[in-house]
C-alpha cells in the first residue's frame, strides 16, 4: 500500500482461491482472502527486503510491510510455495479462484454468492 515493500511474481500461479479462515479474516480485515499460490522462487522481493515484517514459526508465514502493515503475501506447504493475495497485485492475474476454503469457520453476516465449489476445510 505504501511503496517501502515491492515484488514482483510471475503470472504463473498454480492455483487460486478464496480463504474464509479466521487468521485470513483478520490479517486482511475482510470476509475473505482471495489468493494465488505459487512456487516460492516465482516471488522476488525488488525494493525493500529489509522492511519486512514476519509473522509465524517454522515454515509458515505471513509478511507483511514494517511501514503500513499491509500483507504481502503468506509462505505455506513447507515454504515451497507462497500464496499471494490477489489484491496485492498491481497487472490483473489470469488465473480467477476457483473454490471457497474453511467455509465452516466463514464470517457469519457474509453470504457467498456465487457458484464456486464451496469446502468446510482445506480441499
Amino acid at each position: 500500500m505504501c511503496g517501502a515493500v515491492r515484488y514482483e511474481v510471475a503470472d504463473a500461479f498454480s492455483y487460486a482461491m478464496n480463504c474464509h479462515c479466521a487468521k485470513c479474516r483478520q490479517t486482511t480485515g475482510s470476509a475473505f482472502k482471495p489468493m494465488g499460490g505459487i512456487e516460492t522462487d516465482q516471488l522476488r522481493i525488488v525494493e525493500g527486503p529489509d522492511n519486512l515484517l514476519i509473522f509465524g514459526k517454522g515454515l509458515a508465514k505471513d509478511i507483511h510491510c514494517r511501514t503500513c502493515g499491509s500483507l504481502l503475501y503468506s509462505l505455506v506447504r513447507d515454504g515451497e510455495y507462497v500464496h499471494v493475495p490477489l489484491g496485492t497485485l498491481v497487472d490483473d492475474p489470469t488465473i480467477r479462484p476457483t473454490h471457497h476454503i474453511f467455509v465452516g469457520s466463514k464470517a457469519p453476516w457474509f453470504e457467498i454468492t456465487d457458484n464456486l465449489p464451496q469446502f468446510d476445510g482445506f480441499d
